[in-house]
């Protein structure tokens, strides 16, 4: 989409026989980012066929995620490897003056230019479409921060387990009585990630239509409260407050939650009522069905106390499998499986959602795949960049300087 002439160096490798494109090939992304949730954003950009060059501080050793425990070996690592692949790394020490010459080169040749410092970082840095505007007037400006680049808290550092007690989730999830409980995974830094990387498609698209770059302003907190969605429409306009619930119900649809059977558990998701006379017959309780009790969600709210527990009775005598097979197609239902039974299951291969990639120190690497589709298409698939990996092809194939010019900024420490 920029006016400089480029092209991807990455070739795609079709799930299926035959050459497919990828499609986001052409897109240069310049990434200042690290740990999780900005790498995240630029990964799956760069999984479809984007360039993400990525800038890493050699006076720092490069992006913090490479000494993330307990898989780590020479500056690398496995949690590294999981948010970083497809990318070129070049060092760049962007607080050394003699660094902000390649910098400006390198963002007049690119399309993105993506952040995920503190909020007031990125102006300070001359990251922000006002400060390369005049290097490239078409440039994307896309930033990643705790707070956003306004407001009171956009000076302040944040994570993902930070936000998930900012906005409520702590307080809602488990089980009754039990202390705030964050996810399981940082699921607040992963959708941050998408929704920057829709923020980046987004701005560019509006580069094709009005031929002027942007600045995009995504952040953890903004995303975190957005991801409250119906629950913070009922509370700002009904005041509801939600509570914990026991076994991961819904708590206004009746039964929607977690059931143990015989031998494990299994999640049944009646929001439909057809659903509900649906699981009365299989479960062989017609007479639920036809009780004013239960009669509808309602009911079956006001009444889960002494409804649920008659559930309970009837799962427990049989086992998770019997059950799945009996609601098969007929209610929404599903095993809860342990983490390494999901890693088991035939869907992954259905799905093509493991991809395998050789990775030097690691060999062959197993990882979650990208889990876009488009028709016709295909995916990059390579490792993660070793620290600094890319810095001579970009500096001279790219950018033009001499390797006399390069190691001279070695010298002084800006690359």
């Amino acid at each position: 989409m920029s006016s400089v002439s480029h092209s991807s160096p990455f070739r795609g490798q079709p799930l299926m026989g035959g050459f497919l494109s990828l499609p986001l090939e052409g897109i240069r992304i310049v990434a200042i980012s690290q740990y999780g949730a900005g790498p995240y954003a630029t990964m799956h950009l760069a999984d479809l066929g984007a360039e993400v060059i990525k800038i890493e501080d050699p006076s720092t050793r490069g992006d913090s995620a490479r000494e993330v425990r307990p898989y780590t070996q020479h500056s690398d690592s496995l949690f590294y490897q999981s948010f970083n692949r497809n990318k070129k790394s070049v060092t760049l020490n962007l607080r050394n003056p003699s660094a902000r010459d390649v910098f400006h080169r390198l963002v007049k040749v690119s399309d993105v230019v993506f952040n995920n410092l503190r909020g007031d970082q990125p102006a300070k840095l001359g990251l922000n479409y006002g400060s390369l505007r005049s290097v490239n007037p078409k440039v994307v400006c896309s930033a990643l921060s705790g707070f956003g680049t306004t407001g009171s808290k956009a000076v302040e550092p944040s994570y993902d387990y930070m936000l998930q007690a900012y906005c409520g989730l702590e307080d809602i999830t488990g089980n009754p009585g039990t202390p705030p409980t964050r996810a399981g995974i940082p699921v607040i830094d992963l959708a941050t990630g998408f929704a920057a990387a829709l923020a980046v498609m987004t701005g560019l698209y509006r580069v094709s239509k009005t031929g002027k770059g942007c600045d995009a302003d995504v952040s953890l907190y903004d995303v975190a409260i957005s991801m409250m969605s119906y629950l913070a429409t009922w509370h700002l306009n009904k005041g509801f407050i939600p509570q914990k619930t026991d076994d991961s119900s819904h708590p206004t649809l009746v039964p929607v939650q977690n059931f143990q059977t015989k031998d494990g558990w299994i999640v049944v998701m009646c929001i439909k009522e057809e659903f509900w006379d649906r699981l009365c017959l299989e479960l062989g309780a017609g007479e639920l069905a036809k009780d004013p009790r239960f009669r509808d969600f309602e009911a079956r709210t006001r009444n889960r106390h002494i409804l649920i527990p008659l559930l309970k009775e009837i799962f427990r005598t049989k086992g998770t499998a019997h059950w799945l097979e009996k609601l098969r197609g007929k209610v929404p239902s599903a095993p809860v499986l342990t983490f390494s039974e999901a890693f088991a299951s035939p869907l992954l291969d259905e799905r093509h959602m493991i991809w395998e990639i050789d990775a030097p120190g690691w060999g062959r690497l197993k990882e979650a795949a990208c889990p876009i589709r488009i028709s016709d298409s295909s995916y990059a698939r390579r490792p993660a960049p070793r620290l600094g990996e890319h810095t001579e092809e970009i500096l001279r194939n790219l950018l033009g300087y001499s390797k006399e010019e390069v190691d001279s900024l070695r010298e002084k420490g800006a690359v």
